[in-house]
C-alpha cells in the first residue's frame, strides 16, 4: 500500500519562526518549524489555542509571511513572490476555509461558491452545475439564491467549505471548518472532502480542536508553544 512518504512533497517549510511585534511586547507564534506535506494528505494541525496552528497555515497559504525559514509550495519559494504573484498562485492553486466564513455579503450563497471560479474565468454552464451540485450535497440547494445574512452560521460554514472546494483546487487550508456544525453536517462534510481528496487529489491541511476531523486525519501534527511536539502517521 502506498504511504505518505512514497508520494511527492508538495509543501515544504524549513525553519519558520514568526514573531508578532505588539507594542514593545514580541511573541513568537512558530519556532524553527520544520514540516513536509506530500502530495494527496489528509492531514489535521492541533494544539491548544494559541500554540501557532492559524499562523501556520496562513504562511502555507501565503497569507501570511514568516519572519526567517523558507516556505514553498508547489516548488515555488511563495513568500519571495510579489504581491501580484501571490494573489495568482493563490487564486489557481488555493482553497481557503476561515474561521469567519469571510462570505461576500452582498452576493447568495451560489454566487458565493461561484466566486473563485468566476475569478478564474471557469466556463458558466460548468460554474452553474458544479455550484448547484455542491449546495446539494450539503444540504442546501433551497437557500441557493439567500445572502449569507440570512444563514445561519452553520449554514455560512457550510457555504464557506464548498466554496474553497469548487474550483477543484490543488491545496484545501481549512481553519477550524466543523466549528459550528452539528455532528450530521460535519459528518457529512468530512466525508465530503475525504471523497475529493481521494478522487480528485486534492490535498487537505486543517487547523482544528474538532476530535471529529483528528479521527477522519490520516495524519496529526501537534502544536506547542509554536513547536512541533509530535507528528503522527496513520494507516
Amino acid at each position: 500500500m502506498e504511504t505518505v512518504t512514497d508520494k511527492k512533497i508538495v509543501i515544504e517549510t524549513r525553519d519558520i519562526a514568526k514573531v508578532y511585534q505588539d507594542s514593545k511586547i514580541a511573541v513568537q507564534a512558530l519556532r524553527d518549524v520544520d514540516l513536509e506535506i506530500s502530495e494527496g494528505e489528509f492531514t489535521a494541525i492541533v494544539g491548544p489555542s494559541g500554540s501557532g496552528k492559524t499562523t501556520l497555515l496562513n504562511i502555507i497559504g501565503g497569507l501570511d509571511n514568516p519572519t526567517s525559514g523558507t516556505i514553498r509550495v508547489a516548488g515555488r519559494d511563495i513568500s519571495k513572490l510579489k504581491d501580484s504573484e501571490r494573489i495568482d498562485f493563490r487564486l489557481h492553486n488555493i482553497g481557503f476555509v476561515f474561521q469567519q466564513y469571510n462570505l461576500i455579503p452582498v452576493l447568495t450563497a451560489r454566487e458565493n461558491v461561484e466566486f473563485i471560479m468566476l475569478l478564474q474565468k471557469i466556463p458558466v454552464h460548468e460554474m452553474k452545475a458544479r455550484s448547484l451540485h455542491l449546495l446539494e450535497e450539503v444540504g442546501l440547494k433551497e437557500k441557493a439564491n439567500v445572502r449569507p445574512s440570512e444563514l445561519s452560521g452553520g449554514q455560512q460554514q457550510r457555504v464557506a467549505v464548498i466554496r474553497a472546494l469548487a474550483s477543484r483546487p490543488k491545496f484545501i487550508l481549512a481553519d477550524e471548518p466543523t466549528a459550528n456544525l452539528d455532528s450530521a453536517s460535519a459528518a457529512n462534510l468530512l466525508d465530503m472532502m475525504a471523497r475529493m481528496n481521494q478522487e480528485e487529489g486534492m490535498t487537505f491541511i486543517f487547523s482544528t480542536h474538532d476530535q471529529r476531523v483528528i479521527d477522519k486525519a490520516r495524519r496529526v501534527v501537534t502544536l506547542e508553544d509554536g513547536i512541533i511536539k509530535s507528528d503522527e502517521i496513520r494507516s
